[in-house]
């Protein structure tokens, strides 16, 4: 893997529990309007620009991406972000529940990406790639990174264990979630090229989550190398910023589904359609979470169920058949419930299990869905070997927590 260091651009030490913010894409305009308040300093206003015009605006018009320049602009005008004079990377450690992972920022190639060496387990959306991809042109930046897994190393792990007993530039705990957050800078030039070489070694690096920011950021950097006639292959735009954590100190929670009808079924019928498939158990009305993997939990009318798969519902043989994911959305979504695309179907959403089995029973009891369906979350050895196969995952397959925190580190492409 081709990877470099780079004079990030950051917030001063005092500054950086003002500017920094969740990822763009975890939440809508208003919600995102609301954690900025009256912060001029949050990232949002680079990020989702949209807050700064009246609610309802469409976040895709020109004025927007145009909003985001001039606030990008106005952030490092009034010293709210400062570039490094250095070339550097960047060690990253979040905790969560005890855990603590360690990442490393760093510029990863395009070409990577392009050849395949940079492997996908989910498929992208063109409308969503071109968005992210005019917000990289017309900032000309990475303002946020992407999330990416390597194959464990233990000479890296010694180094990052050497940096996380010094004192770190950020240490900090987000007050909404009560997750830690510490950056240190790694400038020093043997370690630098140390950490190039043994990146240099890996035959592949995995997205963990951002596909589209992945595609939107290598998509910019091959438009720009294909428009510059004096193109040598290291300008900075030939790079983009990534969080690159060793795979098994990754968390993947449940990604769970509800529905806003049974597609004509009776609650009745439903439950006796699914014992084709499933062992189905009534648990009562104490929330019950899958124990394992192909045991699902089922939220309708008040009650919880044990659904079980049967063996012959899944391929423990197919690295695709045998995720929950697919048997849920073949066996229950498409085949009991009429849902065929799980990418445009408006009569089903997704809830990411950080928002805990409470919350689909909240939204079932409230009348806005007819009935709520959590899965045992994936594995890394999953969704490694899947994305080694070249296999795509199932839509909504996977939910990595803690989410990196944008604004920390921003990757200029000139």
């Amino acid at each position: 893997m081709k990877i470099k260091p780079f004079k990030g651009i950051r917030p001063p030490k005092e500054l950086v529990g003002q500017v920094i913010s969740r990822p763009y894409d975890v939440l809508n305009a208003e919600e995102a309007r609301a954690e900025a308040g009256d912060n001029e300093k949050s990232l949002y206003h680079i990020i989702k620009p949209e807050i700064d015009f009246p609610a309802g605006t469409d976040e895709h018009a020109p004025a927007v991406y145009e909003k985001a320049v001039a606030n990008f602009q106005k952030f490092q005008d009034n010293g709210w972000l400062l570039q490094d004079d250095k070339e550097m990377f960047y060690l990253y450690a979040q905790t969560m529940n005890g855990h603590t992972q360690y990442g490393l920022t760093l510029c990863s190639s395009v070409d990577d990406y392009m050849s395949g060496k940079i492997k996908k387990h989910e498929l992208t959306r063109r409308d969503k790639e071109e968005d992210r991809m005019k917000h990289v042109r017309v900032n000309n930046a990475n303002i946020e990174p992407v999330f990416f897994a390597y194959p464990d190393n233990p000479a890296l792990d010694e180094i990052i264990k050497e940096y996380a007993e010094r004192d770190p530039e950020y240490k900090f705990i987000t007050p909404s979630d009560g997750f830690g957050h510490t950056l240190w800078l790694i400038s020093d030039s043997a370690d630098i090229e140390r950490i190039t070489e043994l990146f240099a070694a890996m035959p592949s690096m995995y997205i963990a989550d951002g596909h589209h920011r992945s595609a939107a950021a290598a998509l910019v950097g091959a438009e720009k190398a294909a428009q510059n006639p004096e193109h040598r292959g290291d300008e900075e735009y030939n790079y983009f910023m990534a969080v690159c954590f060793p795979a098994s100190q990754l968390t993947i929670v449940d990604y769970n589904r509800v529905v806003k009808d049974l597609n004509g079924l009776t609650d009745a019928a439903f439950l006796e359609r699914l014992q084709d498939h499933f062992l189905v158990k009534p648990e009562g009305d104490v929330i019950y979470k899958p124990a394992a993997l192909h045991n699902f939990s089922l939220y309708l009318a008040g009650q919880w169920y044990s659904l079980t798969a049967k063996p012959e519902a899944y391929d423990d043989n197919d690295p695709i058949g045998i995720l929950d994911v697919t048997v849920s959305s073949k066996l229950i979504l498409d085949d009991i419930l009429g849902i065929k695309d799980l990418r445009s179907d408006k009569r089903v959403d997704f809830v990411g299990g950080i928002r805990g089995l409470g919350e689909l029973k909240r939204r079932v009891d409230s009348g806005e869905m007819k009935a709520a369906l959590a899965l045992y979350p994936v594995s890394m050895k999953q969704l490694i070997d899947i994305a080694d196969s070249g296999n795509i995952m199932p839509p909504k397959t996977t939910w990595f927590e803690p989410k990196l925190r944008s604004g920390l580190v921003i990757h200029k492409l000139s």
